[in-house]
């Protein structure tokens, strides 16, 4: 899955240490879920949705493999 999470975070800036807090997520989950590495649950990504006010689609898109599956 690609996303747009290391853009939104910089935006605004803040640090990775700073949008866990928010998330209540360790720092390492944010640079995990960044670089593509990990995948959020659900409920954490409508989480961060929440917080950065957009839909869940316009920050989490299926690579093209996923599409396919």
């Amino acid at each position: 899955m690609i996303n747009r999470l290391k853009v939104l975070r910089a935006e605004r800036g803040w640090s990775q240490a700073d949008l866990a807090d928010r998330l209540d997520i360790s720092r390492q989950s944010v640079n995990a879920i960044e670089t593509g590495r990990y995948d959020p649950s659900l409920p954490l990504a409508f989480r961060i949705a929440d917080l950065f006010g957009q839909p869940i689609e316009a920050i989490f898109v299926r690579s093209g493999r996923e599409k396919n599956s």
